[in-house]
This record gives C-alpha cells, sequence and structure tokens, in this order.
C-alpha cells in the first residue's frame, strides 16, 4: 500500500514574507494545493502534511484537504520532519515523500515513480537541469549505479558540474525507511538531518536502489522566491492557454490570459488579452469576451458577448446576452436570453427576465425585473436603509425613465411606466404612469455668485 508525506514546513526566508512559503498562490490555488490535487489522484492509504513554519495557519488554510495533519515543532531538515510521520505509516507500505513548494509536479510522474518504486527498495525521482545552481547533485559509479546525493553546500567543484539532480522525492519501503532515519545525523554545512543521506546507507547495505527521471524538468522546479513563483505561474498559464486552443478556443494572446480555476468552454469562443478566469466557470459556445475582463464562478450561456473590462463573479449570464463595457455582475444575479447590461452598470442579486434592457449607469440590487422591461440611465434600487436591505420588484414590459430612484421595499405593475427623475417610494399599479417632479421654476434677474 502506498502513503503519502508530503513536507511543507519550511517559512521560506527568501520569500521574504510572513505567509509560509506553501500558502503562497500559484494559479488562484496555494502551492500545497497543486501537490495535494496531483498527490490525490494516485490511490494511496493516507496523504500526511508535514507542516511548521507558521504555526497552524497551513491546517487551517487548507480545511477542504483530506489528510493528516502533522506538525515539525522546530525545523530541523527534511529527515527531521519525515521523522514526525513514520511511526504512523504501516512497516508494509511504501513512502512517497513529496513537497509542498514544487507544485507543478504531474500524477503522470507520481505515477511513474510509484510504477518503478515496486521493484525497488529506494527510489528516487532525478531531473537533468542545464542550471543545477541550488539542487543536490546525484552521485553515480561508472556503471551508472546511485551512489548518494550531494548538497550544492557541500559540493566540491567537480560535484557542482553534475547536471543530474536531485528533486527530493522519492519512494521507500516503509520499514527500511524507519531504520534509515533512526541512523541520521547532523554532520552537515547545515547541521540538519538531511533526508537524502539515506541514499547512501542505502548503497552501503546493498538495498536495491532505482531512480526515474520527470518529462519537463520545469514540472520539478522548486519555489524558493517570488520571482521564482512568477515564473512557474507563466509557465503554468501557458500550458493552460494551450490546453484550451486545442479544444478550439481562440486566445488573442495566449500569454496574455489566466486561468485560477476551472474552465469548462463550448466552441467557438473567443477571449481577448487580459482575460482573467477564477473558480469554477463554464462559457457556452459562441462567446466572445473582450480584453480586460474578469470572470469568477459563472456559468455564461451560448452567443454571449461580454465587452471590455467587466466583472462577473458568482453569476449566470443566460444566452445572447450584452454585457458591459465596463459592468459589474456582482454575486447571485442571474439573467435571463437576451439581456444587456450596458456601460458602468452594477447588478447585485438581481434577477432580470428576458429581453430586459439596463444599458446606462445604474445600479440595480435585491431586485426582480421582470421580462422585455427598460432600466433608463441613472436608476437606482435604493436598498439598503442602514440595516436591512429591501427587495425592488419590477414586473414585464415596465419603462423605467433616466434618474429614477426605486426606494424599497417597492413593487412596479406590469406595462407601468415611471418618468424620468422619479423617486418612487409607494406601489406603482400595473399599466400607470408615476411621476413626481417639482415644478420648475424661473427666477428673473437672478444673479451668479462671484468670487470676493
Amino acid at each position: 500500500m502506498l502513503s503519502i508525506v508530503i513536507l511543507a514546513a519550511g517559512q521560506g526566508i527568501r520569500m521574504r514574507s510572513q505567509v509560509p512559503k506553501v500558502m503562497h498562490l500559484l494559479a488562484g490555488r496555494t502551492l500545497l494545493e497543486h501537490v495535494y490535487i496531483a498527490a490525490s489522484r494516485l490511490r494511496s492509504r493516507r496523504i500526511h502534511v508535514v507542516y511548521g513554519s507558521g504555526g497552524d495557519q497551513v491546517p487551517k488554510a487548507h480545511p477542504g484537504l483530506d489528510v493528516s495533519w502533522v506538525e515539525q515543532r522546530r525545523q530541523l531538515g527534511t529527515g527531521h520532519a519525515v521523522m514526525q510521520v513514520i511511526d504512523d505509516i504501516p512497516a508494509n507500505d511504501t513512502v512517497m515523500v513529496l513537497y509542498g513548494d514544487v507544485p507543478l509536479i504531474t500524477f503522470e510522474t507520481l505515477d511513474q515513480l510509484e510504477e518503478a518504486a515496486r521493484e525497488s527498495d529506494l527510489c528516487l525521482l532525478t531531473s537533468m537541469l542545464d542550471d543545477p545552481h541550488g539542487y543536490g547533485r546525484i552521485l553515480r559509479n561508472d556503471r551508472g549505479g546511485i551512489l548518494g546525493i550531494v548538497e550544492e553546500k557541500d559540493a566540491s567543484d567537480a560535484e557542482r558540474e553534475i547536471c543530474e539532480v536531485n528533486t527530493g522525492m522519492m519512494a521507500v519501503r516503509s520499514r527500511l525507511l524507519k531504520h534509515w532515519l533512526g541512523n541520521l545525523g547532523t554532520h552537515n554545512a547545515q547541521g540538519e538531518f538531511y533526508l537524502t543521506d539515506i541514499v547512501r546507507m542505502a548503497v552501503d547495505e546493498e538495498a536495491v536502489i532505482n531512480s526515474t527521471s520527470a518529462d519537463s524538468p520545469t514540472e520539478v522546479h522548486g519555489v524558493n522566491t517570488k520571482a521564482q513563483l512568477a515564473e512557474l505561474e507563466r509557465y503554468y498559464q501557458l500550458i493552460q492557454a494551450h490546453q484550451l486552443m486545442s479544444q478550439g478556443v481562440t486566445l488573442r494572446d495566449p500569454a496574455r490570459f489566466d486561468m485560477r480555476g476551472d474552465l469548462e468552454v463550448g466552441s467557438d469562443v473567443v477571449i481577448d488579452v487580459n482575460v482573467v478566469i477564477e473558480g469554477s466557470v463554464s462559457i457556452g459556445n459562441n462567446v466572445q469576451i473582450g480584453p480586460n475582463c474578469l470572470i469568477r464562478d459563472a456559468d455564461i450561456g451560448d452567443d454571449v458577448q461580454i465587452f471590455a473590462n467587466s466583472v462577473i463573479d458568482n453569476a449566470v449570464i443566460g444566452a445572447r446576452g450584452r454585457i458591459g463595457p465596463f459592468s459589474r455582475i456582482r454575486p447571485h444575479t442571474r439573467l435571463s436570453e437576451g439581456v444587456h447590461v450596458g456601460n458602468f452598470v452594477e447588478l447585485k442579486n438581481a434577477e432580470v427576465g428576458e429581453d430586459g434592457r439596463i444599458n446606462h449607469l445604474s445600479y440595480v440590487g435585491d431586485a426582480e425585473i421582470g421580462r422585455a422591461a427598460n432600466i433608463g440611465a441613472g436608476t437606482i434600487t435604493c436598498n439598503f436603509d442602514g440595516a436591512n436591505k429591501h427587495k425592488t420588484i419590477i414586473g414585464d414590459d415596465v419603462f423605467v425613465g433616466s434618474d429614477t430612484q426605486l426606494v424599497a421595499p417597492v413593487r412596479v405593475g406590469d406595462g407601468a411606466t415611471i418618468g424620468a427623475g422619479t423617486t418612487v417610494t409607494r406601489d406603482v399599479e400595473a399599466g400607470a404612469l408615476a411621476i413626481s417632479r417639482v415644478e420648475q421654476r424661473a427666477v428673473k434677474g437672478w444673479k451668479r455668485p462671484k468670487k470676493q
């Protein structure tokens, strides 16, 4: 049986942050989440996460992970981290050790590591790097057999020329791992318990040692600095962009697209530059999205056009809709088919019926609007009285003139008309005209004030 241990205790001093390293985000998920998602696809007895730096910040930030949390109160190296959990792992298991700051590791590579480990006592995941700076080097004999791993700080000049590096990830027989951990010492430049020292012990005891390599060197890159995090972000985003294009999506510039969640997409979708997808998003067929838009946790129907600089957050946009430019669709808004929401319009917790129109400079919150209603420019639903939210209900085929205030709770019947500049404080009957305006006056001879 396989037991998985993810090491996630480091602070990451070079990140220059009070946030534990594994909690930094890549594509909208923490580094640890990325590793967990890949590992959780393997059939394992249990996933253990060893945390330490930052106290219980890491467990609290990941309440949805199905893992056993194990605290490493003193960070004394990778070997010491594994010591914290080894007693909880059955002796007959294989232990796979992963790192919470290596976010691009894939299920396919981990599956390959598990497969290679079946024929060995110890299996290492290695990688060939053009620039191996910062990584431990793999030492081999003339026949290619593994002799050990030397950390860069302890390596000689000749050893630093080696390009095959240790990724830190390995799979080990549990009973042997426990035995080797008990023999670890701290005779190295850092004064820590190096997990990699078990490789030399395995060689000395003539254990069966195997290795396998990741398909892509970037897949096993760790994150130690903000610059490295940014590099992996762009690499990851480009992979996602190419996957979408292989599904038929047109991206005007794949280098200027960010997906920070999950996207289900139909055919003939066109996405302009600087669009950000967050959370869980579904986009139908023949959808066009203009530049600089944010779409989060939304369902976009067929034949929708989203114009530049619009935000759609936790909302449903029906087929044939037109959104923007500069529209903000806030949570719990549902637009039926054919709804137009124009420039500088904000909707929140609103339902708009088929073929509704809210085209200019309006705020509609906590409202139900019927089919074919037209909301004029500058309209506001006054839904908050300072303590509680109230609802505005507007029927079918209602015409609301510009610069109207609807003071909730209020109801406007089907076919009603509200004159421009009206403040609606009482219900309006179906088919009626509501109008409230101060009589216009002209003051003859009035002199405009001048500065003294």
